[in-house]
């Protein structure tokens, strides 16, 4: 009866797992990661059952330790490696990209569930349970405030003119109307072709009217091209 008792036990804590790792998976998987649903469950139930093998060993061989053997146990060893193993799996969550680096709170998702499945699986599942609450909060309450905090936005700017024309400093005046900052400027002349470019790094807030700037842009003289896009962060 002991016997099936523990084996109901060690059961309970595997279902918990899963369950816990598909609250929070399901999160990922509503905003579309790849590490979600499925991935999350896995990896909170491999943790799991990870730390009931390292507690279920020390048990095991517990005895060979009595008698001044040289064979040491460490229930935590398996956990740690399963700690640091998961750095390759969020490693491959994370995308960086030409201006941010996406990924980090899948990433971050994927350690905390790999953290919690060994909570599960070391039988603290109340401690579990609250992390899992907290966690969600985090995730699905805190992604409507940081939608409506402020961010910097970093862009490249590219203006083409012709005739060899220099309106740098109307192009400074008109983004300055805007809090637009120019942290770099870089200047090119092609004379085969009578035509310069300027390639400005902007720094400005995520709400400014580019609709309204790119129109103003749009009638200095000899304008031919403009071109923007999304910079690295410095």
């Amino acid at each position: 009866m002991g016997e099936w008792s523990q084996l109901l036990w060690e059961l309970e804590k595997l279902l918990l797992a899963a369950l816990i790792g598909g609250c929070i998976g399901f999160e990922r998987e509503s905003h579309g990661q790849a590490a979600g649903l499925r991935t999350n469950i896995l990896v909170c139930v491999g943790s799991c059952l990870m730390m009931m093998l390292s507690l279920h060993m020390e048990e095991l061989y517990r005895h060979l330790m009595e008698h001044n053997s040289v064979v040491r146990l460490d229930p935590a060893r398996i956990a740690s490696y399963a700690i640091a193993s998961m750095g390759f799996l969020g490693a491959g969550a994370i995308i960086t990209g030409r201006g941010s680096v996406r990924g980090l709170t899948t990433a971050a998702g994927l350690w905390l569930v790999t953290g919690l499945g060994l909570t599960i699986g070391a039988g603290y599942l109340m401690p579990a349970v609250f992390c899992t609450f907290i966690s969600l909060i985090v995730l699905f309450g805190f992604r409507q405030i940081k939608s409506i905090l402020p961010h910097e936005e970093h862009t490249l700017l590219t203006l083409k003119f012709g005739r060899m024309a220099k309106p740098l400093n109307q192009i400074k005046e008109i983004l300055s109307a805007y809090q637009v900052l120019i942290n770099f400027v870089n200047y090119t002349a092609e004379l085969t072709t009578d035509s310069v470019t300027y390639r400005l790094r902007l720094q400005s807030k995520e709400d400014i009217p580019w609709g309204q700037i790119v129109k103003q842009l749009s009638e200095l003289n000899w304008l031919q091209e403009i071109h923007w896009e999304e910079g690295e962060v410095p």
